[in-house]
């Protein structure tokens, strides 16, 4: 755990919502509790009952989405005037074994763990809610707060449009979220104007022909050398029929033909994925890729089955949001606690709010100062410096007092 940094004295005294000990202890045990059941996607169910249960214990008055999974809660009334912000965090986990040693919350699901930081993300917004409760109990919440608990983040095209059209958005005027990212020291956060993140989609390929035998592949459709030029003519392909610096790519994860060494097979299956940086090229990649593909497999007689699956645009962060977001960093631990940050070429289906209203997702340093081995995102052996806790709650409860006092007006969602 890293040596905790006091917020600047300036912010302190006009600044309310930093945590107390108590709560910070007790938010770091809600943490490792999620880390140890976690949960796939639409499967929430203990995830949400456990936000639902302390939530209603502070006094709120949460809402379960109609989905079964993932819940709502408005810290405050909302009376139709200026629109709510909102704070976002995705509750479930990943189909991969938590490999972590000597750890006493490690994963108790065979096969599934918290390996993307949602645990995290799930405690900072809990933890904000918590705290902007107690202001508004005080009578110091200026404007009403809305919570978003989000199921199915990982699982394409994302649960944030099923939560759309739930109506989490109604009423809600701007949102926010973090991400966790190991390459960024616990107690700082990353930020960047524009996309912070990359359109991601799913593609599922099947490649059939008569089969044969090896000896005689003139004779035959010789599907193994259709899939083998497939892998690698088709991400070349693309990339010369788009503006390279859409940075379009077609990445293959999954390839299965053949069970026999002197036998041509008769089917081949591919699986991939396309990831681009800009919202026009997302638009245009289906055609270009599916286009790529049937040329390739043509070329080789191989007959085609392409299903391209949508997946998420990426993430373009608002500058006005961003903006705040900065102003609540430094208010609340200076300037240093700020760096910039690249575009990730991760999907993220935080995307899908800001088709509908501004808001801005920044990264949430969870890297444990002088640690040397960097625990990637998606990675068994992922793991959070729990400070990072305390530095988002902060960051949110900031941002929220700060856009509360700005007398800026932004529409609200329809």
């Amino acid at each position: 755990m890293s040596p905790e940094t006091e917020a600047a004295p300036s912010a302190e005294a006009t600044l309310p919502g930093t945590l107390s000990d108590v709560l910070r202890a007790e938010l770091v045990a809600f943490r490792r509790d999620l880390h140890m059941h976690p949960e796939l996607g639409n499967q929430e169910f203990r995830t949400t009952a456990a936000i639902k249960d302390r939530l209603e214990e502070a006094g709120l008055k949460p809402r379960v989405l109609p989905l079964g999974t993932g819940l709502i809660c408005d810290i405050g009334e909302w009376d139709g005037g200026r629109p709510m912000l909102a704070l976002r965090a995705d509750i479930d986990a990943l189909p991969i074994p938590d490999t972590k040693s000597d750890c006493a919350y490690r994963s108790t699901v065979p096969g599934r763990a918290h390996a993307c930081g949602h645990d995290v993300h799930t405690t900072v917004v809990l933890g904000a809610g918590l705290v902007l409760a107690e202001l508004h109990r005080e009578g110091r919440l200026p404007r009403p707060v809305r919570l978003l608990f989000q199921p199915a983040e990982e699982v394409l095209p994302g649960g944030a449009a099923d939560a759309i059209e739930c109506g989490v958005l109604d009423g809600v005027g701007r949102i926010i979220a973090v991400h966790c990212d190991p390459k960024v020291e616990a107690g700082r956060i990353g930020l960047r104007h524009g996309a912070i993140t990359s359109a991601c989609d799913r593609l599922e390929v099947a490649l059939d022909g008569p089969g044969g035998h090896t000896a005689r592949p003139h004779l035959t459709t010789d599907l193994v050398t259709a899939v083998a030029r497939v892998v690698t003519d088709v991400p070349a392909l693309v990339a010369r029929r788009i503006d390279s610096r859409s940075g379009l790519a077609v990445t293959w994860g999954r390839i299965e033909s053949g069970h026999a060494p002197n036998v041509i097979p008769q089917h081949a299956e591919l699986s991939g994925t396309v990831r681009c940086l800009d919202l026009p090229s997302w638009r245009q990649a289906p055609d270009l890729v599916v286009a790529a593909i049937d040329e390739v497999a043509n070329l080789h007689r191989a007959k085609s089955e392409i299903t391209y699956v949508r997946g998420v645009p990426p993430v373009v962060n608002d500058a006005d949001v961003t903006d705040l977001l900065h102003d609540a960093m430094v208010a609340r631990r200076g300037p240093d606690s700020v760096e910039g940050t690249e575009q990730s070429l991760g999907g993220e289906d935080f995307s899908w709010y800001l088709e509908h209203v501004p808001g801005a997702m920044a990264r949430l340093g969870v890297r444990a100062p002088g640690e040397r081995t960097a625990r990637d995102l998606h990675q068994g052996d992922f793991d959070a410096d729990e400070y990072a806790i305390t530095v988002g709650v902060e960051l949110f409860t900031a941002t929220a007092l700060l856009d509360a006092a700005d007398d800026a007006t932004a529409p609200a969602a329809s």
